[in-house]
């Protein structure tokens, strides 16, 4: 066998499917199949435009570093970034501050810089020692927002009262970042496994958006390669140990909901971890190693959600980059999270979850609000309306300002998307980072010590697979490859 006559089913055509075809089909691979479980591709990556001409992105956003980044190399080398990387940062980013960040108390109360630059910039330092790996002993079993509280006690800024406000509201926003309901439930020293490229990940893509990046791999492949609408049911394989006497051609079927069936000699698996956490126990045949089910258990996913309204005209200040929300007693506060442990009495106050609602380039009448975790969640199951109408009340009780009835609700829910199941990895407390996604990125079989055992059956990809760049578009990107690679390897 060689790569004009091996078989390869890819599953999902998101970043890491895609690449992986694309890079197949580049070495010499002619049999390739690319089976997608939703209506379109890209799975995260979610470009569309529905307040005009202009796109809007509901899924993967901006570009995660500069330096040594695949997709920012892409971009540039096709014209897909923005002309004006200037511009750019003023593209949602939670978590981000400018100085043209309004700041507004709970009471009405505006927050001058003076009282909210400080307390950034210290929480900036902070998180940087854990990614970092500069945590002190004592810090390093902790959680994330364990940490975070432990240092921000030892800074004169926690003295004040506006400090500590300010503070939660910045474990907010690194909520949104690490894609979890709360720094509660995220390791503080496995985050340091994770590489920031250099550059920073403000939103510099130009007007096609993270679509025209998925075009660009579709035009890579030959026409009928991407099948959409096409979910898979089950994936069976070492089907040549299993069959004795009657041994398959191909030792690994593919089987989709509406009965179709793909066999194949190499299937690679990128599917999300939220999909994984749902389906993986029923979805392969024989089931997968003990080693490989634990970490999708040990790792986890989390939910990230935005909420677009758009207004008949804009009312805030022309230099107004986002409305900042400063509660009393927010969500990520210590006590106020322990509190709610155990109980649903935060669904009532979902909303408090929202850091703040940010202005989206190319469309000037148009706020983002960002939401995460079990709150994202609970934000899902209502009706886009009711969440409209929270938003403006919250708008107009903390600005004091007179904010027009929205016209336009438009809010994600990757959390209930069947085919998602949420939007990036984070690592608990007391889970090895390194290892469980390792665990999780070996192909199957796992020792194929025969020579009858075909190697590189089973292959995995996809964000929640690759250890210093899970969470972004660019480890997907990656990962796709890497999986790619192996088969290019082993018909070498």
């Amino acid at each position: 066998m060689n790569r004009l006559t091996a078989k390869v089913v890819v599953i999902g055509a998101g970043f890491a499917g895609l690449a992986a075809a694309a890079t197949l089909f580049e070495a010499g691979f002619q049999h390739v199949q690319v089976l997608e479980a939703m209506g379109r591709v890209g799975g995260r990556v979610h470009t569309i435009r529905p307040f005009g001409s202009d796109i809007i992105e509901l899924g993967a956003n901006w570009i995660h570093g500069q330096e040594g980044n695949p997709l920012f190399q892409l971009g540039q080398k096709h014209g897909l970034l923005s002309e004006c990387f200037s511009a750019s940062t003023k593209m949602c980013l939670p978590g981000s501050v400018t100085l043209s960040d309004y700041f507004f108390k709970e009471d009405g109360r505006f927050l001058q810089a003076e009282d909210v630059e400080p307390v950034c910039a210290h929480f900036s330092q902070l998180t940087s020692r854990a990614f970092d790996s500069e945590l002190e002993e004592r810090h390093r079993c902790l959680s994330l927002g364990g940490y975070l509280d432990d240092a921000f006690a030892e800074s004169p800024l926690a003295a004040t009262e506006d400090g500590l406000k300010v503070f939660e509201w910045c474990k907010r926003g690194e909520c949104t970042d690490e894609a979890s309901s709360s720094l509660y439930e995220v390791s503080a020293s496995q985050i340091g496994h994770y590489v920031a490229l250099e550059g920073g990940f403000f939103n510099s893509l130009g007007p096609g958006g993270y679509q025209a990046f998925i075009d660009l791999l579709l035009k890579r492949l030959p026409a009928g390669v991407v099948m959409t609408n096409t979910p898979v049911a089950n994936i069976e394989w070492a089907l040549n140990e299993r069959d004795q006497g009657t041994e398959p051609t191909n030792p690994v079927r593919v089987v989709c909901e509406d009965g179709q069936t793909f066999k194949a000699d190499h299937v690679i698996v990128t599917v999300s971890l939220g999909v994984l956490k749902q389906r993986a126990a029923l979805m392969f045949r024989p089931p997968l190693p003990d080693t490989k089910m634990a970490a999708i258990e040990r790792l986890d996913i989390g939910t990230v959600d935005k909420i677009y309204l758009r207004f008949p005209e804009r009312f805030w200040p022309e230099d107004c980059a986002g409305i900042q929300l400063v509660w009393d007693k927010g969500p990520e506060d210590a006590a106020v999270y322990n509190s709610e442990l155990g109980g649903e009495a935060w669904k009532e106050t979902w909303y408090k979850k929202v850091c703040g609602f940010d202005t989206v380039a190319r469309h000037p009448n148009v706020l983002c609000g960002w939401i995460t975790g079990r709150e994202a969640l609970h934000m899902e199951t209502l009706e886009d309306e009711e969440v409209g109408e929270v938003c403006e009340r919250l708008l107009r009780s903390f600005t004091g300002w007179s904010v027009p009835e929205v016209s336009q609700v438009l809010i994600s829910r990757w959390g209930r998307d069947p085919y998602v199941r949420g939007s990036y990895t984070f690592v608990p407390p007391g889970v090895l980072a390194e290892k469980e996604h390792s665990a999780l990125a070996a192909p199957l079989p796992l020792k194929p010590s025969s020579a009858d055992r075909k190697a590189l059956q089973v292959l995995f990809a996809g964000e929640a697979t690759h250890v210093n760049f899970y969470t972004t578009t660019h480890g997907a990107y990656l990962s796709g490859i890497r999986e790619a690679q192996r088969l290019i390897n082993l018909y070498a």
